[in-house]
């Protein structure tokens, strides 16, 4: 049996890595002022704002990208991954100009280490833990993800999202972690564990509320109570080649977008907090 259930989850791994890259580039056909490839934004044009942003604000991202631009005429290029994946892009080098994170920690270890610029540290939004039951139109609840009819639960990493790690928080919380243990199927970022559920490789699925705002199917939010707070950061990074000010001030712009302005009434209408 246990070697059943490895096989399993290695296979969904890989299900999830090229579902991952099919999400890329239908990213890329779709929005073509957006990069999706972690390290695209090295070819992006020279007056846009290149942002590193976690995985959950795939959704909004193209949204975003559009109320900015016409604001302030400078087009913006999201590369999308993990909290972690994205914080180590940056640690090596990555050329971003703004690190929007779906948690505080990442953000203060990169300004420990000098990675990011002073006082430019700034919450954006609180987000919002859900379950989806992406085959299901009935009424549900957390204690449901317990029942014979869950086969498989879809959570991001928790060493890499913070909303996996909530996750896996809010079971423990509920006294579900032991006896689900066994069903948990892990994907590299919520977006991958999505897809998971989109292709019915799972009967449920813990993801940011922000991603599965308009599913048809079920989704049941997660009270705030059972996990820590997921308050989402940002700041503008520091290069290892000094910015030009035409590039400084564009970040400076994005920042304020997304914490205080357009961007942030956005995210407010979008299933964030």
């Amino acid at each position: 049996m246990k070697t059943k259930k490895v096989s399993r989850c290695q296979y969904l791994e890989g299900l999830g890595a090229g579902i991952a890259r099919r999400e890329i580039l239908g990213l890329l056909a779709g929005f073509g002022a957006l990069a999706a490839l972690p390290l695209a934004s090295s070819s992006a044009p020279q007056d846009a704002v290149r942002v590193a942003a976690a995985s959950n604000l795939t959704a909004i991202a193209p949204e975003l990208g559009a109320a900015f631009q016409k604001a302030t005429g400078i087009s913006v290029v999201f590369s999308f991954a993990s909290t972690a994946q994205l914080a180590r892009q940056i640690e090596q080098g990555a050329p971003f100009d703004v690190f929007a994170a779906a948690d505080a920690t990442h953000v203060d270890e990169l300004l420990a280490k000098g990675l990011i610029v002073p006082g430019t540290r700034q919450i954006y939004a609180t987000g919002v833990l859900a379950v989806w039951f992406p085959g299901s139109s009935a009424p549900r609840r957390l204690e449901d993800l317990a029942g014979q009819g869950i086969r498989s639960i879809a959570v991001a990493r928790p060493e890499l999202a913070p909303y996996g790690a909530a996750a896996i928080e809010t079971l423990r919380a509920l006294g579900l972690y032991g006896k689900l243990q066994s069903r948990l199927v892990y994907a590299g970022s919520v977006a991958m564990a999505k897809q998971y559920g989109a292709t019915g490789n799972a009967d449920a699925v813990f993801l940011p509320a922000s991603l599965v705002l308009r599913e048809s199917a079920t989704v049941v939010r997660v009270d705030a109570r059972l996990h820590k707070p997921l308050v989402q950061t940002l700041g503008v990074v520091r290069s290892s080649k000094p910015a030009s000010a035409a590039q400084s001030q564009a970040a400076a712009r994005f920042r304020e977008f997304l914490a205080k302005g357009a961007g942030h009434e956005i995210l407010l209408a979008n299933g964030y907090r």
